[in-house]
């Protein structure tokens, strides 16, 4: 029983340590307060700017790999090609995998897909601030059979420009 009560008290200490405290500023009325909201990201919001998405061409990778090939580094200069021409224009790039391998290994797979495509776009001269990144894993496949063909179809990234809602 104590060492129960021990565990919940020391997951209550360290949710306390890990909550970040927002300052409340009085408004100019002094009737309503507002919170300081506080920017963890420069990347573009994909929640508020995708309502509608053109893709640019898709990267493939091998198993298990993050690496670019020559071939996935002539498409993505392309797309950076169309980025430059189109300077106002956000992106998301979309890390995917295959269907083999947990939850969290292919979240984190994508991840790195998608991070090292941003690295390479940043290289070839795209703000990094117009590039958000998102692993869906296994998630969003495009090929549902289970089979070699079908996984290097899933073994992606998938850039799409954001059009703003406003």
């Amino acid at each position: 029983m104590k060492n129960i009560l021990l565990s919940i008290l020391l997951l209550v200490v360290l949710f306390s340590i890990g909550c970040k405290r927002q300052d409340i500023k009085p408004n100019n009325n002094d009737q309503e307060n507002t919170i300081e909201t506080v920017s963890f990201s420069d990347e573009p919001s994909i929640r508020v700017d995708s309502e509608s998405e053109e893709e640019l061409k898709t990267v493939y990778f091998a198993f298990d790999k993050s690496e670019l090939t020559q071939d996935s580094l002539e498409t993505l200069k392309e797309n950076a090609a169309y980025l430059i021409r189109n300077n106002r224009s956000n992106v998301v790039v979309e890390g995917h995998t295959d269907n083999r391998g947990t939850i969290e290994y292919n979240l984190s797979l994508g991840q790195r897909r998608a991070l090292k495509v941003k690295e390479y776009y940043v290289q070839l001269g795209i703000l990094p601030n117009r590039i958000a990144t998102i692993s869906y894993g296994k998630e969003k496949p495009v090929d549902l059979e289970n089979n070699e063909v079908a996984w290097l179809r899933n073994r992606r990234a998938v850039t799409k420009v954001l059009e703003s809602k406003r």
